[in-house]
């Protein structure tokens, strides 16, 4: 924990050599420009001869209260002498003696570290171990790239109850210390009405006005001490003791992972009919797990109704399971036998699917029924508050934690089964819930089976994918691999920076509060925000690869691409290829290919062909577009503060000025009616916070519930006199300035993690290359060795891919250390100018179909230039492009390229290199088979990111927006999706093409019109119903209506308030015609 002293950096004391004492101040909180070393002689700082004591004379107290006291004892002071005067003193104890003597007059700097040390020292002795005096970049601070430090207080406690107990204390004197500054504007103005300095009467309270800020105070202590002792998960260590001291030393020779023992397990309850599970009644019927990829089922023979045999499970030979079965007599028997197994097998990892929230929770409440603790048991303990279940020693995945956050799977398919369909690549056993009771008694070996596919999909998911993910980020994050799974991938990121941070002796800035009452145009601010990308629907219909499509083509546009064919594949050799074009050998054959088909086109604009359907997006923009531009929060520079910097000159390279388009909403009432109304509720009393208590006044409420309150009451105002509570939305394009000379460590981590996960597709790209020779060679060993890395390093790339894009929503994120709308703002108005720049050529050369964030799918003519070879003298080095992509990074490089770069070179004499920058670029991907984009209800509107697009072999390349993808849906829906979209590849027309699509949609219908003649009672109410879980319980809904609370109340209404007083319920329903209105306000069948 550190603790900033007062100051901004500008001299207001001075002092005299006779003795200045705590008066000579300066208002500092960096490092002086003196050195501290230096010091000033005992007889110039002190007014004494011999044995005399220093005498306090009108005139020293006169001086006193200008900052200008005796300077009589303690540690040496540096300070620059400003004047000098002559004087004398008499003999303290021969008042018939006089001396003369000189006044030295010295600016001195502020130097009240000792002073609070001290007073910390004797205020919380006991509770502070040590303090040191640091100094720290601060890049909130003004001029400190001149090199300047801020000096803090680092204060360590034994412990970290006693932190929080002196935090508590210090932060509201901070926060009241932080006030006054933001009333007096600035520090002068502020120290103007203090006293000079702390004269000899200096008291507590002086010595607390000195601490402005507290930093770093909230860290987790795991993360502090991993952060400052360079420890991560998933590294070799040399671990030695010496003196009861530890040391360890990291093993960087040591690269393979260890072959930790791994348990991935799942249970199987009883329920009530309707009901979720409820460990106060129900019990345990199986525990399946794998360890090590070996099997093993436990049988609650009071819940099956036989024994069961050892089974084996092996939904493809990659994915072996054999298991060994223990029937135990009751449900006693069966804990007991999973908990000695695991002591005798001692797993150090745990894996689960959804277990956090069921299995873990349950187990603990069966354990803790028979009289058993799983914490003594195994070690695990769950944490109701944080919905978690962690152990000390062992580790505790949940791959659902996995699949949410870094799968990239749609909501509706992140259930175990649709999970293990999209990742594993098979269809695991299925048993209806309300099956599952009847089941174990009636069909047991079913059940088992059931039981225990659940637990090979759960360990093959997290061998194959979250393994290797979680522990090698685990490496780089200050984080314990628990938490490496579960936080959010922002927070990911802000421990990423905070690693690089200390890195490079960085004090880290406190969490981001919002603030309050912010105004505009005389308004007060509900919300702003930026303007994110661009997105926008083009076209509607069925475009196919063998299918011809009409065009109508610019001339013009394809004679500027011929113009400057030569400065586009100069580019492609030199800047992308990095090669020497004096080495290439085919470049006029290249030329000249281009050249002959751009001018075909040209000639012929209006034609009819078969279309190249590509999707051309910028890889990874947003992070590009932060490296290309040098954007970081502390970056985000205002006119004040460039005024304060050294390198503040008229000829200045290092300010570069981007736009971003501000949004905001303001409440309909002006400034002063707010103010009317503030007052107003500032008179008025509230209702105790518990019964009997007295009534509070608004002054005396929490800030948070001050702010509800006013909001709450400014609202109801607005709604009645201007039938209103918000004008419609405003935007405002604005410019941000960014400073090219900040400390780049936010810039380097993004670079880092972007570099990793280029790594990885690499690597993709090397193992698919691996598998299509293992396909040639048929090999099958090979084969299966290239599908599992291909496999690895996807999921790799993906995950990566997820926290490198979270870098540029981070700094939006409400209460991230480094924040900046500003940053955010410019990083989405960029993307969008160069998708709406790369729109503007592709549709007068092709046929643009959609703007995505990041790129545009499109058709171009069959004929459009592709994919060229340039050979070079060397007959083993060669350079593959694409022209579609070539013609579009030339334009960007164009606009986008930052030629005010700058780097630093010297960091003594602060000088800087300058540089152009641009990694923002283009990427091909297709051509597809085909792309279907559907038609809105609404004539003229185009509905925006819903497509689907299929690959050359007919599956499924990407699927946006469709409710087959979606939670709650109709099934009936899903399902005609599901056969609907490969008949849009049939046919060798358009015609057949829809005729084969209406083919699939007539016989949907009519099972519609028909009502479900043929279908069977159980099967048409499958296809017909919805569902939905709630969030909260039905209680805490109010008077909200919906489907899903109609469906609770009525569900409350035959089996009990019980069932609806937890939140999570899973509500399934249809909506009928049948019974009449009158008969229900809402016609609904239900089930739950």
């Amino acid at each position: 924990m550190g603790f900033q002293r007062k100051g901004g950096g500008k001299w207001v004391g001075s002092g005299r050599g006779r003795g200045q004492g705590d008066g000579v101040k300066k208002n500092w909180s960096g490092g002086g420009r003196g050195t501290p070393n230096d010091s000033l002689s005992g007889k110039d700082r002190i007014r004494k001869t011999g044995r005399s004591k220093v005498w306090r004379t009108a005139e020293d107290a006169l001086e006193a209260k200008f900052g200008f006291d005796v300077f009589a004892e303690g540690e040496p002071r540096l300070g620059w002498l400003l004047n000098m005067a002559a004087s004398s003193m008499q003999d303290s104890e021969d008042d018939s003696k006089t001396f003369s003597c000189v006044n030295l007059y010295f600016m001195c700097q502020e130097n009240t570290e000792l002073e609070v040390d001290a007073y910390l020292r004797r205020r919380y002795e006991g509770q502070i171990a040590s303090i040191q005096i640091v100094e720290k970049e601060d890049l909130d601070m003004k001029n400190h790239l001149s090199g300047t430090r801020h000096t803090f207080l680092k204060v360590s406690f034994n412990n970290v109850q006693e932190l929080m107990s002196v935090k508590s204390e210090l932060l509201p004197i901070v926060e009241r210390n932080q006030a006054k500054v933001e009333a007096a504007q600035a520090y002068n103005t502020l120290f103007q009405g203090m006293r000079g300095g702390l004269q000899e009467t200096s008291n507590v309270q002086d010595f607390v006005d000195y601490m402005l800020e507290v930093r770093e105070f909230d860290v987790p202590y795991h993360v502090r001490f991993a952060i400052d002792k360079d420890v991560r998960c998933g590294l070799w260590y040399t671990v030695t003791v010496e003196s009861n001291k530890v040391k360890l030393e990291k093993r960087a020779d040591l690269l393979q992972r260890a072959e930790a023992r791994i348990c991935a397990f799942d249970i199987e309850t009883t329920k009530l009919p309707l009901k979720f599970p409820d460990a106060s009644y129900d019990s345990v019927m199986m525990i399946s797990y794998m360890i090590d990829g070996q099997g093993y089922l436990i049988v609650n023979r009071e819940c099956v109704g036989e024994d069961i045999q050892d089974l084996e499970y092996t939904p493809k030979p990659e994915y072996e399971g054999f298991f060994q079965v223990t029937n135990a007599p009751n449900e006693k028997a069966v804990l007991e036998t999973w908990f000695n197994h695991m002591r005798d097998v001692k797993p150090g990892i745990y894996v689960t699917y959804n277990g956090d929230f069921f299995d873990w929770p349950f187990l603990e409440q069966r354990s803790k029924h028979h009289g058993m603790s799983m914490y003594e048991e195994i070690g695990f303990r769950c944490d109701a508050v944080q919905g978690e279940c962690l152990s000390k020693f062992a580790c505790h995945l949940d791959c659902f934690a996995w699949v949410k956050r870094d799968s990239y799977l749609p909501q509706g398919s992140q259930g175990l089964k649709a999970v293990t369909k999209a990742k594993l690549g098979y269809d695991p056993l299925e048993v209806n819930p309300e099956d599952m009771v009847r089941f174990a008694m009636e069909k047991p070996q079913v059940m088992s089976s059931y039981s225990v596919s659940d637990a090979v999909s759960t360990y093959y998911l997290y061998m194959t994918y979250v393994h290797p993910f979680i522990f090698s980020l685990a490496t780089i994050l200050p984080m314990p691999p628990d938490e490496v799974l579960r936080k959010g991938s922002g927070t990911l990121c802000e421990m990423l920076l905070m690693v690089e941070a200390f890195k490079g002796n960085i004090i880290c800035p406190n969490k981001h509060k919002s603030e309050e009452e912010k105004v505009y145009n005389g308004r007060i601010l509900d919300s702003e925000t930026y303007i994110g990308g661009h997105v926008e629907c083009l076209e509607s219909g069925v475009f196919r690869s063998d299918l011809p499509t009409k065009f109508r083509l610019v001339p013009g546009a394809y004679q500027r691409l011929i113009d400057k064919l030569d400065r586009d594949l100069k580019y492609a050799i030199e800047v992308e290829g990095k090669m020497d074009l004096d080495s290439v050998t085919n470049y006029d054959e290249v030329k000249h290919n281009i050249s002959t088909q751009l001018e075909a086109l040209r000639d012929a604009p209006n034609r009819e062909e078969t279309p190249l359907i590509y999707h051309l997006d910028v890889a990874a923009m947003y992070p590009n577009i932060i490296l290309t531009n040098r954007l970081q929060p502390p970056s985000i520079v205002t006119d004040d503060v460039c005024a304060a910097c050294d390198f503040n000159r008229p000829d200045k390279t290092c300010l570069r000025q981007l736009e971003w388009v501000w949004r905001g909403e303001t409440f309909s009432a002006s400034r002063s009616e707010y103010n009317h109304l503030k007052n107003q509720i500032e008179s008025e009393q509230f209702p105790p916070t518990s019964e009997g208590g007295d009534m509070r006044y608004f002054r005396d409420l929490p800030k948070d519930e001050q702010q509800s309150k006013l909001k709450d009451r400014l609202k109801k105002y607005c709604q009645k006199v201007y039938k209103r509570v918000l004008d419609k939305p405003i935007s405002d394009v604005r410019t941000a300035g960014i400073c090219m000379r900040e400390n780049p460590f936010y810039v380097d981590t993004v670079r880092s993690f972007r570099d990793r996960r280029y790594e990885y597709k690499g690597l993709n790209k090397v193992w698919k290359g691996k598998l299509g020779e293992a396909k040639a060679s048929g090999n099958p060993i090979k084969i299966q060795e290239a599908q599992d890395m291909v496999v690895v390093y996807d999921s790799l790339q993906l995950a990566h891919k997820c926290i490198l894009n979270s870098f540029y929503g981070y700094v939006m994120r409400k209460g991230a250390r480094w924040y900046s709308m500003e940053m955010a703002g410019v990083v989405t108005y960029t993307g969008a100018k160069i998708i709406q720049n790369a729109h503007k050529l592709v549709e007068q050369i092709g046929k643009p179909l959609e703007l995505d964030t990041d790129g545009i799918w499109c058709c171009l003519p069959g004929s459009f230039p592709e994919n060229f070879v340039f050979k070079t003298s060397d007959p083993k080095k060669k350079l593959p492009i694409s022209y579609p992509c070539v013609m579009l990074n030339v334009d960007v490089a164009v606009n986008n390229t930052n030629d005010q770069y700058q780097t630093m070179v010297d960091p003594v004499s602060r000088t800087y290199a300058t540089s152009s920058e641009c990694s923002i670029e283009f990427e091909v991907d297709g051509p597809y088979k085909a792309m279907i984009l559907p038609a809105s209800k609404e004539e003229g509107i185009l509905i925006k990111k819903r497509y689907a697009v299929f690959n050359d072999d007919g599956t499924l390349a990407e699927l946006k927006g469709f409710e087959i993808k979606r939670r709650g849906e109709l099934k009936l829906i899903k399902v005609f999706q599901a056969e609907v979209f490969e008949n849009f590849l049939q046919g060798d027309t358009l015609e057949e093409c829809y005729a084969a699509v209406a083919e699939i949609a007539n016989r949907w219908l009519d099972m519609l019109e028909n009502q479900g003649l043929d279908l069977a009672d159980s099967e048409l109410l499958d296809y017909i119903s919805e569902s939905s879980t709630m969030s909260k319980s039905l209680e805490e809904y109010g008077d909200r209506k919906s489907c899903a609370m109609t469906t609770a109340k009525r569900l409350a209404d035959f089996l009990g308030d019980a069932m609806v007083k937890d939140k999570g319920l899973s509500c399934r329903y249809i909506v009928a015609k049948d019974p009449p209105v009158w008969f229900y306000p809402k016609s609904l069948e239900f089930a739950c």
